[in-house]
């Protein structure tokens, strides 16, 4: 196989993020820490359109997932334990699903179900725009709309990063 022949894609990278650090990616592949979050519009499932704007003033944990990824599926449950300890504080957590066809993430849901919104980005447009280089990847939006955290992939004991970083937000005043 030559060097044309080899290419990375998401599942590839999710499937390497369980392994490797992620300490040595370039910086292109993360939303800016600091930045104003980039706005976005998106289908909920079930119905309806949430914008992130119209949820300033609040943390927004905005977390891109996919069916294929099996630290997507171990990550959910301990993300809607977030959801339901911090939801009464002025969070809120959006999970993108990226896939083009929305039955596999209403399947995928009925085996792993979650109370906080899906998202659906099925030309993964708002992905693109947060630079997503891998699933599961978590972005964090302080109440004035900046980007506050970036995570890529995940492993067990995550979740607490999670935890501290919504907790240290949700304490703050505007």
């Amino acid at each position: 196989m030559g060097n044309s022949d080899f290419r990375l894609d998401r599942r590839s990278v999710c499937g390497l993020l369980g392994v490797l650090p992620l300490a040595g990616l370039p910086a292109v592949f993360a939303t800016p820490v600091g930045e104003p979050a980039p706005d976005f519009t998106l289908q909920q499932r079930g119905g309806g359109e949430v914008t992130l704007s119209g949820l300033r003033g609040e943390v927004v944990m905005i977390n891109f997932w996919a069916t294929w990824c099996p630290p997507c599926r171990q990550e959910m449950p301990h993300l809607d334990q977030i959801y339901r300890r911090f939801g009464r504080m002025g969070f809120t957590l959006l999970g993108v699903n990226v896939e083009q066809n929305s039955r596999l993430a209403d399947a995928f849901l009925r085996d792993v179900p979650v109370t906080f919104p899906i998202l659906l980005d099925p030309e993964e447009r708002v992905s693109r725009l947060y630079n997503v280089p891998a699933m599961p990847s978590t972005v964090v939006v302080d109440r004035q709309g900046a980007v506050r955290y970036v995570f890529h992939g995940y492993r067990p004991g995550d979740e607490a990063k999670y935890q501290d970083a919504v907790r240290s937000l949700v304490r703050e005043r505007t």
